[in-house]
């Protein structure tokens, strides 16, 4: 063996031996961390006894400041995140041991022992737009006998809902080309609502024109935004053309075949060509193949059906660093998945965001109820919108 071989393997074992020092104190570290969740036992209890509130948010934030005190300050923001870990796990325990739950939390439990048997194959539905609109698609896909009523605007698809005029109502709130469809998160603000399923449908859409008109004719094309917006590039490729925005897909496709003019088309689905006596000048025009909608069918009543998977939660934290950093460290502590995190600006009030999430847990799971029990300490504001299934 030469010097370097030498060198080398005292090197290895320097490692070896500095290894089984870390070993060590992290196996102090599981100690400390178990003796300290049974001192919080012993806090629990004084506080069944008092009357106190379990989150003292003066206290931990105290707790976290001389936790960075006590290192280095190229440490501190470590040693906020493991105090505000270890002050967390205290809580949730706090929580379970006094039988304390979030009204979110009992809501959804009362939910869960109510749960009907099955989705209603049958109801009165509330859907935008007009026959052939993708809303009204979706809602096929969702219900095999709905008596559905169509209405000009989203809000007046929430206020059909609310007002108890349709059990259910279908929107429009993601496309994986275009993105969420803003103006319905608008309105999730303002209504009272929750999510009892979703859909994910394909999007198909065709240049829809008149009996003997020819694509090379077409100088002026309806559509609604989302659809303009995914089928951009084609439409830059029509010479010379213009974009008239409507309310929704299917419109644009009954504006086509009330036209007397032979230079005008709709960007709209296979089906409005049957419904409104038009021919296809050209399919598949979307720029992305791989186009797909979903759709909310939401509630007034908080109705959760067996197979529960997926929930929607909107949020609000403080306005300083590491605040939406603790509301993931929530998912994460819980081994909860992220389906979806999105923030928009909230309306008249400068600088805030609310933020949406997804998450994949069945509601009845045991980490699910600790997760709503826990998301309010860390949240200025915090709505829970639904669990539900996503068909596919």
């Amino acid at each position: 063996m030469d010097i370097e071989d030498r060198e080398i393997g005292q090197t290895m074992k320097d490692l070896s031996e500095i290894r089984k020092r870390i070993d060590h104190i992290d196996t102090e570290i599981s100690q400390l961390f178990m003796e300290r969740m049974d001192v919080s036992a012993d806090v629990a209890e004084y506080k069944r006894a008092t009357g106190k509130p379990v989150y003292d948010r003066e206290r931990e934030r105290a707790n976290i400041a001389a936790a960075c005190e006590r290192v280095p300050m190229e440490l501190s923001s470590y040693a906020a995140v493991i105090q505000s870990v270890l002050m967390q796990a205290s809580r949730d325990a706090q929580y379970k041991q006094l039988g304390q739950r979030s009204e979110v939390s009992r809501e959804v439990a009362q939910a869960l022992d109510a749960a009907p048997a099955y989705f209603p194959a049958k109801a009165r539905v509330a859907c935008q737009g007009v026959e052939g609109a993708y809303q009204q698609i979706a809602v096929d896909r969702l219900f095999r006998r709905p008596t559905l009523t169509y209405y000009n605007t989203f809000e007046k698809v929430f206020d059909a809902v609310e007002q108890g005029d349709a059990d259910f109502g279908v929107l429009p709130i993601e496309n994986s080309t275009a993105g969420s469809v803003n103006h319905v998160y608008d309105l999730m603000m303002r209504h009272d609502f929750y999510i009892v399923r979703s859909c994910r449908l394909k999007i198909d859409h065709c240049l829809l024109v008149q009996p003997q008109t020819r694509k090379e004719d077409v100088r002026i094309v309806y559509s609604h935004q989302q659809a303009i917006n995914q089928c951009a590039d084609y439409i830059a490729s029509i010479p010379n053309c213009r974009v008239h925005v409507c309310e929704n897909t299917a419109k644009a496709a009954e504006m086509v075949s009330q036209s007397e003019r032979n230079d005008v088309a709709a960007i709209a689905s296979r089906s409005c060509a049957r419904l409104y006596g038009l021919e296809v000048a050209d399919q598949n025009v979307q720029d992305n193949q791989n186009n797909y909608t979903r759709f909310a069918c939401i509630s007034k009543d908080l109705t959760i059906y067996p197979g529960a998977q997926r929930t929607s939660i909107m949020a609000v934290t403080s306005h300083e660093p590491g605040a939406l950093y603790n509301v993931l460290a929530r998912f994460n502590a819980l081994d909860i998945n992220l389906l979806k995190l999105e923030s928009r600006p909230i309306p008249n009030r400068d600088f805030e965001f609310m933020f949406y999430f997804d998450i994949d847990c069945p509601a009845a799971a045991p980490e699910f109820g600790v997760l709503m029990d826990s998301l309010a300490d860390v949240c200025e504001e915090f709505r829970y919108l639904g669990s539900y299934t996503e068909v596919v």
